[in-house]
């Protein structure tokens, strides 16, 4: 395990003096203990030129192969301490905006019934197999089918036009033409969505590519907040700053999305009683806000 341990901090900083420093050891240390393991797999990991270092073709493969099962060694002996106090731990992956704006502001709810479980959230915004990784479920945006899981529907997702009072210099609403001018933000990963909202308002010859874009739905609202242009965001993410007037709506439009948010986990987790207590109160909240904002 130290030979492992020290070949990743190598491999990682291409440096036997800087893994060294990382891991309070001395450098030949780090030499001896990645010597020792290349002669254990009877190949070299390392290409070495003039006290350079870089990673042989099976050194780089093995790196990714290694940094992986040592984080995964991390992550099992963290929960297993977290076992102590807890009913359990369930690893959820989850969309980064979705998590920050709608889930973990109703968290406290989940707690409040099942205080001794443990809820810990990793960011996955794509869909992955289950098998390849530690988690036992993931809030999903897209399609209903996931090969080789239990999906189960949230709600949908209206999406809407805001941007900061401040572009608007006194009107409610922008008109069509207005709008077409405009500076729009865009989030990446749905590039085209402006085109379909731009197309509802029926302006279809209009340049919908401009304008800058953001990995995340919350930079774009925060570029929306800081004047930068118009974004198009899920309504639900945005509630609290249309509330209380950061943001405002530039047009009455509304682009309803066909996918949807979906709790998904593996066929083999479905009698888990971790995962039955999470599904029964996370569709229960989101019925709740389904029948509060229709």
């Amino acid at each position: 395990m130290e030979a492992l341990i020290a070949f990743e901090a190598a491999a990682r900083h291409l440096s036997f003096t800087r893994s060294a420093d990382e891991l309070a050891l001395t450098q030949s240390a780090v030499g001896r203990q990645v010597a020792g393991l290349e002669e254990y797999l009877g190949l070299p990991l390392f290409n070495r030129f003039k006290k350079r270092l870089s990673l042989t073709e099976v050194g780089k493969h093995y790196a990714e192969q290694v940094r992986r099962h040592l984080d995964r060694i991390e992550r099992d002996t963290l929960d297993a301490m977290a076992y102590r106090n807890a009913g359990g731990v369930l690893e959820l992956a989850v969309i980064p905006t979705f998590a920050t704006r709608w889930l973990i502001p109703r968290m406290p709810e989940f707690y409040a019934k099942h205080e001794r479980i443990i809820v810990n959230l990793t960011t996955r915004a794509e869909p992955f197999l289950f098998t390849d990784t530690p988690f036992d479920a993931a809030i999903h945006f897209g399609e209903r089918v996931w090969p080789g899981a239990i999906t189960k529907y949230l709600f949908g997702e209206e999406i809407t036009a805001v941007c900061s009072p401040r572009l608007l210099d006194g009107r409610k609403t922008l008109s069509a033409a207005e709008l077409a001018q405009s500076t729009l933000l865009h989030q990446s990963a749905r590039p085209d969505a402006w085109r379909q909202y731009l197309a509802l308002a029926g302006l279809h010859e209009v340049d919908c590519m401009k304008g800058q874009r953001y990995e995340l739905f919350s930079m774009l609202v925060e570029a929306a907040r800081a004047g930068l242009g118009i974004a198009l965001v899920p309504r639900f993410l945005v509630a609290h700053e249309l509330e209380i007037g950061e943001l405002v709506l530039p047009c009455d439009l509304f682009l309803r999305s066909e996918k949807g948010y979906y709790l998904v986990y593996p066929e083999d987790k479905q009698n888990s009683p971790l995962l039955e207590a999470f599904e029964t109160w996370l569709t229960g909240a989101a019925n709740q806000y389904v029948e509060a904002n229709g």
